[in-house]
């Protein structure tokens, strides 16, 4: 698939912003981390402003961007439109947990349930978010048991990172969140080596043989339906070389996971302000190493329609 940016930088910015928000609306809400002012105002500022400025984006590839809001329609059958039904439904608890927190500097009663909503609203749009590819059986790389848990992962995980990267510089890091940050970091690893391992053995089952239904022979191509580049093959079948593949799979694993495990490990060590040095560290290079991984999910999924074409 062709990788526009704007749905790249859709993916990873909002995947953080949601993470970001889950997180802050469930440690937030039942006071677990403290109920700073600059530390509400900033972190959900922060949060907000990622899935803002990735739901922005996600137009950007659209032939005509004023006509986006025709999306929110069709939610009965379309998760691209459930997903934008439910990222705008959850601002409305997310502005009332960050005004209860912010403005008000409260916790419990009708602040924690609307932080719990807020969580609760992330994780369902996330889930929507993935679901756009994982619905998508032409693609087989997309239509597995990875892709859904994968976007929930790597939410959590750049969400939880940069999280802790806010605790550090306001001087009230935790322990436990720095642990966790680190554990999904290593889980959201784990997960993609996972993935590329199943998807680098997949065996596509449909060929030119079972499109035409003709699986007692070999199926040629006498005539090319085009002589030139077409819509179809710009965008479904785009292709990147195995080399460049390995060389951006690699680069993903040093920047998104390697690095800030390093970062992250050494935070437990080091005295502020150095440990909020590293721990901001790890959450820039990890979402630039994020940019990588989504541009790479694209790149290397193989739409059937390419079979047409010879491909």
């Amino acid at each position: 698939m062709h990788p526009a940016f704007s749905v790249v930088f859709f993916t990873t910015a909002t995947g953080a912003g949601y993470g970001l928000l889950a997180l802050l609306g469930v440690l937030g809400g039942f006071q677990i981390i403290p109920l700073d002012f600059w530390l509400g105002f900033i972190g959900m500022g922060l949060a907000l402003g990622l899935i803002v400025a990735g739901l922005l984006s996600s137009t950007g590839h659209l032939g005509r961007p004023e006509r986006a809001w025709r999306a929110f329609s069709q939610w009965r059958s379309s998760w691209l439109s459930r997903e934008g039904v439910a990222s705008v439904t959850t601002f409305i608890p997310a502005g009332l947990f960050g005004i209860g927190w912010v403005f008000f500097g409260s916790s419990g009663g009708w602040v924690t349930v609307a932080g719990l909503l807020t969580a609760c609203g992330a994780v369902v749009t996330v889930c929507t978010t993935g679901m756009i590819y994982a619905s998508l059986k032409p693609i087989a790389q997309w239509h597995s048991r990875f892709t859904l848990p994968g976007y929930l992962i790597f939410s959590a995980m750049t969400g939880s990172v940069i999280l802790n990267a806010l605790l550090q510089g306001f001087g009230r890091g935790s322990t436990a969140i720095l642990a966790f940050s680190l554990l999904l970091v290593l889980l959201g690893w784990g997960w993609k080596l996972a993935t590329w391992r199943y998807n680098d053995a997949l065996e596509i089952p449909t060929n030119a043989n079972t499109a035409t239904g003709l699986a007692g022979g070999t199926v040629r191509t006498l005539e090319w339906p085009h002589t030139e580049e077409n819509y179809l093959l710009k965008e479904m079948g785009f292709r990147i070389a195995r080399k460049h593949s390995a060389r951006l799979r690699q680069i993903t694993q040093c920047v998104a996971f390697a690095l800030p495990v390093f970062l992250l490990a050494a935070t437990f060590t080091l005295p502020w302000p150095f440990a909020t040095a590293a721990s901001l560290l790890a959450a820039i290079v990890q979402f630039a190493g994020m940019l990588v991984e989504r541009w790479l999910f694209f790149a290397e999924a193989k739409h059937t329609v390419t079979l047409y074409y010879g491909r």
